[in-house]
């Protein structure tokens, strides 16, 4: 008898966890609904905007008159970029067509590495730059910075160990 007992304690408890599970799936769905919206909430408005790429990264840039402060996804520049060759990489564009301090930028950089992310970023500060005065189109194409650096890893291939790298050769 008392099995019989247990087993029906079972039974209502397994039914409790499904009714339970039906809520956490609505929670989900509300959480990604309330992403998605600050997701549409982080275009600026009066801003220029420019997408630059490099590697695997993939950079949203907004541009907009200010002191010259740099935020990359959601982090100041120096805090997110801390190896000072990153940080010189962002200022070139600036540089080059002596803007120094007069731009704010916020940025949005997603995959690939840090180096990759920089100059990602430097394309789109490069592209927004010139939307913003077509007169520095010049003194930044020739500096190379509105072409996109389109070098990519090479995929691996069948047979080898890695892109180019073949099987050691046995002699005997």
């Amino acid at each position: 008898m008392t099995e019989v007992k247990k087993t029906a304690a079972k039974k209502p408890a397994a039914k409790t966890t499904a009714k339970k599970a039906a809520p956490a799936k609505k929670a989900t769905v509300a959480k990604s609904a309330t992403a998605k919206a600050t997701v549409a909430t982080t275009k600026l408005s009066g801003a220029t905007y420019a997408t630059g790429k490099r590697k695997d990264s993939v950079a949203r840039v907004y541009l907009m008159p200010g002191k010259g402060n740099m935020v990359v996804n959601g982090v100041a520049m120096k805090d997110y970029f801390k190896r000072a060759v990153l940080q010189m990489i962002l200022a070139q564009p600036f540089d080059v067509t002596k803007r120094d301090g007069a731009y704010d930028v916020v940025a949005m950089v997603s995959g690939g590495g840090l180096s990759g992310q920089a100059g990602a970023v430097k394309h789109g500060i490069s592209k927004a730059l010139e939307k913003a005065e077509p007169e520095l189109r010049k003194a930044l194409k020739a500096a190379g910075f509105l072409t996109r650096d389109s070098r990519v890893v090479e995929r691996k291939h069948y047979g080898f160990h890695k892109a180019r790298r073949s099987t050691q050769f046995s002699k005997r």
